[in-house]
C-alpha cells in the first residue's frame, strides 16, 4: 500500500519518532548524543523550526517541532542525514543509520501540546535510563532537564512550555514538574501514538462507546485531534489545492494530490 504523504505548514506542531534501523543503538555515548543535539540546534537554527520536547533514548528519539520557514521534511532530511554520515564515520560502519522513515503527527496544539510535553519527557524514565524524577531532572538528554534549569539549552522553546504553567518562573517549574510527576504511572501512551482515530479520541474504548451511541469521527492517522480539527486540516489543505478533501486522504501518488 502506497504510503500517505506528510501534511504540514507553517506553524505546525508535529510529534516526531525515529527508530534505529532493527531497533538498535543510535546513541553509543554522550559524544553521540552530543553531537546530535549540536546538529538539531544548527538545524533549528537554519530553518526557523523549534523544539517543545525532546528527549534521546539509546536506540531512538522523540522530538516535538513546530515548523518555521522550511517544512518538516526539510528539517528532518538535514537532521537526520547529517548525523548519520558522522555517526557511520565516527564508528567506522556504513549503511542505514535509522530504520525505515521517521513518523510524524500533526497535532492540535491546543489540546495536546501539554500531553506531549511530558508524555516525551517522561521516556528517559519509563526506559529506565533514570529511577526517578530527582534523576529525570538531573538527566541531560530530555528536555525536561532543561525545563527544570538543569541543563542549557538556548535553542530548546523552554520559555514557551513554562509559559503554559505559570508567569513567574519558579512558580512554573514546580507546577510543571508537578504536572509530569501525574503522569509518571501511564506508561506507554498508545492513543499518543497508535492510529489516528484512536488517538484523537483517547483509546478504543471511547472509540466503540462514540459508535455505540452513533456518533462518528473524522480521523486520519497523520493528525491526531478532535474530529473539527481533523476536518480543518483537511478543508484547509483541499482550499490551497483545489482538491475535493477526499481525495486528499486517498492513497493515490497522482503529483497535485501528493502535492497536497
Amino acid at each position: 500500500m502506497p504510503r500517505k504523504s506528510r501534511i504540514d505548514a507553517p506553524g505546525a506542531l508535529h510529534h516526531v519518532m525515529v527508530r534505529g534501523i532493527e531497533r538498535r543503538s543510535i546513541f553509543l555515548d554522550d559524544v553521540d548524543r552530543d553531537r546530535f543535539l549540536e546538529r538539531l540546534a544548527l538545524v533549528l537554527d537554519a530553518t526557523g523550526a523549534s523544539s517543545l520536547a525532546w528527549a534521546l533514548i539509546p536506540n531512538h528519539f522523540h522530538l516535538l517541532l513546530k515548523t518555521g520557514r522550511d517544512p518538516l521534511a526539510t528539517v528532518m532530511r538535514r537532521l537526520l542525514t547529517g548525523y548519520a554520515v558522522s555517526f557511520n564515520r565516527r564508528h567506522r560502519r556504513t549503511g542505514h543509520l535509522f530504520q525505515n522513515r521517521y513518523k510524524s503527527i500533526l497535532c492540535q496544539e491546543d489540546v495536546y501540546l501539554k500531553k506531549f510535553v511530558r508524555y516525551i519527557h517522561l521516556n528517559p524514565l519509563h526506559s529506565g535510563l533514570v529511577a526517578d524524577l530527582n534523576g529525570l531532572d538531573r538527566y541531560a538528554y530530555s528536555g525536561h532537564s532543561a525545563l527544570m534549569g538543569g541543563a542549557d539549552r538556548g535553542w530548546h522553546a523552554t520559555g514557551t512550555v513554562l509559559a503554559l504553567f505559570g508567569r513567574k518562573l519558579r512558580a512554573a517549574r514546580k507546577s510543571y514538574r508537578s504536572f509530569v510527576e501525574q503522569g509518571m504511572g501511564e506508561g506507554r501512551r498508545a492513543d499518543l501514538t497508535g492510529g489516528g482515530l484512536r488517538r484523537s479520541v483517547d483509546g478504543w474504548s471511547q472509540v466503540r462507546a462514540l459508535q455505540r451511541a452513533k456518533v462518528f469521527h473524522k480521523s486520519d492517522e497523520r493528525i491526531l485531534g478532535d474530529s473539527d480539527f481533523v476536518e480543518d486540516v483537511l478543508a484547509a489543505v483541499a482550499d490551497r489545492t483545489a482538491l475535493d478533501p477526499a481525495a486528499i486522504v486517498s492513497h493515490s501518488r497522482e503529483r497535485k494530490k501528493v502535492a497536497a
